[in-house]
Parts: structure tokens; C-alpha cells; sequence
């Protein structure tokens, strides 16, 4: 088992990614979201919260994308390939990272074609979506530096 932490590069590139909204909004699906891309049943319509509490949910949703990804990668990676499927993982889910051909081919060793897995990720309720094509190709170049 792996046991990397999220480096500091890692965590400016999720914040940057996801922005800073201190009042709950809906995403292109429909989902209550805040904070740093925070969501789940605590999340709804009129939900306000401080910077401070921004950073705790994040923290906590980062270990468990950290803790995720530590447990599921069983090939040799560096930290740019580890930040990288944390912020997929963070972004879609962690059973979205679980079940993808990205993990089957970092975990085979394939580097090469795992990266181009990313761009594949640029879809939601259907739809290509230009933030999530940015993310994924950011995630991409992470993952290839």
C-alpha cells in the first residue's frame, strides 16, 4: 500500500480547480455543492458557510480521496501521478476511480495510456462539459510531469 499525502502543489491545483463558494449552489447536475466542492446530504439550498469551514471540508474530503487512492494503487508512482488521480478522485468520486480503466492501466504500469484515460472523464449529466475537459487536461499534464 502506497502512503503519499496530497503535496502542496496537489491542494493549490484542487482549489484553484474547484473555486471558493461560500453559499451552496447546484452543479451541472443538479447536486448541492459549496465550499471547495463540497457536497452530500449536509449540503442545500440557502447553506452559508466561512473560509474556515471551507478548509475543514475539504480536508476531510481530500483524505478520503488521499486514503482512496493510497489503497487502490498497487503499481510504483511519483507524487505528480498520485496528485493527479486524488484530484480525480476528489472531482468524481472515489467508486469512479475504483471501477475506470485509468486505475486498471496505472496499477498494470501503463503510464502512456492511463494518462489519455483522463480525457475521457469530460462528461456530466451527458454532456461534454468545458471546466471538466480543463480539469482532466490538467490532470493529464500533472500526471505526465
Amino acid at each position: 500500500m502506497q502512503s503519499f499525502s496530497s503535496s502542496a502543489a496537489g491542494l493549490a491545483m484542487i482549489k484553484q480547480l474547484e473555486g471558493l463558494q461560500l453559499t451552496a449552489y447546484q452543479d451541472q447536475t443538479g447536486r448541492w455543492t459549496i465550499g471547495y466542492g463540497h457536497t452530500g446530504p449536509d449540503v442545500h439550498a440557502g447553506l452559508t458557510i466561512t473560509p474556515a469551514q471551507a478548509e475543514q471540508l475539504l480536508e476531510r474530503d481530500l483524505a478520503a480521496a488521499v486514503a482512496a487512492v493510497n489503497r487502490a494503487v498497487t503499481s510504483v508512482i511519483n507524487q505528480s501521478q498520485f496528485d493527479a488521480l486524488v484530484d480525480f478522485a476528489f472531482n468524481l468520486g472515489c467508486g469512479s476511480l475504483l471501477a475506470s480503466t485509468l486505475l486498471r492501466l496505472v496499477n498494470a504500469g501503463d503510464f502512456t495510456a492511463a494518462a489519455q484515460q483522463f480525457l475521457l472523464w469530460d462528461h456530466a449529466g451527458g454532456l461534454v462539459v468545458p471546466g471538466l475537459l480543463e480539469r482532466r487536461r490538467a490532470e493529464l499534464q500533472l500526471f505526465e510531469s
